[in-house]
């Protein structure tokens, strides 16, 4: 029996940019401010905090939102014309259970799908269904999810659900 997909989760933005959320790190150079260059991590509320300007809003951003906002943030009487990249240092982990091998939290790999997935987990379990997954995805929509095949692409922050197969 073939599995019935229930279509694709919609991409948070056209074009498929990617946007920053919590547990996201990000590398962000100030160029010609060494002090403000480092590594900062995304919080719970979508927050980074920096030197000087304190905290920054860069959820639900792209990197280069983010790097205009924290400009204008130190364009706000602390550097006269600053330059500013921000670029992912480390993406926010996956999620996978159900029947594979190691259910968990992983490090995102790029160009990940959910078959790589399930190898990162260990591979399946005997009972898996092998063809589908459940992918949940927090959208600006909101939170959804959908049957997808096996060669649907994995964003970070995603919970992938392998389910049993009945025979």
């Amino acid at each position: 029996m073939q599995p019935r997909y229930t279509g694709a989760i919609a991409e948070p933005r056209a074009g498929g940019a990617y946007t920053l959320a919590t547990g996201d790190k990000l590398r962000i150079i100030v160029f010609g401010q060494d002090t403000l260059s480092n590594i900062y991590q995304v919080d719970a509320s979508g927050r980074i905090a920096m030197p000087l300007v304190g905290t920054v809003q860069v959820g639900g951003l792209s990197t280069a939102e983010a790097g205009v906002a924290i400009e204008s943030k130190l364009k706000a009487g602390y550097i006269r014309e600053p330059k500013v990249t921000v670029e992912v240092d480390t993406y926010r982990p996956f999620f996978i259970l159900g029947e594979v091998t190691t259910s968990g939290q992983f490090a995102f790999v790029n160009g990940m799908t959910v078959q790589t997935a399930v190898a990162i987990a260990g591979g399946f379990t005997p009972r898996a269904q092998r063809a589908a997954a459940e992918v949940t995805r927090r959208t600006p929509r909101g939170i959804q999810t959908a049957e997808v095949p096996i060669t649907y692409p994995v964003r970070p922050g995603d919970t992938i659900v392998i389910k049993e197969r009945w025979f």
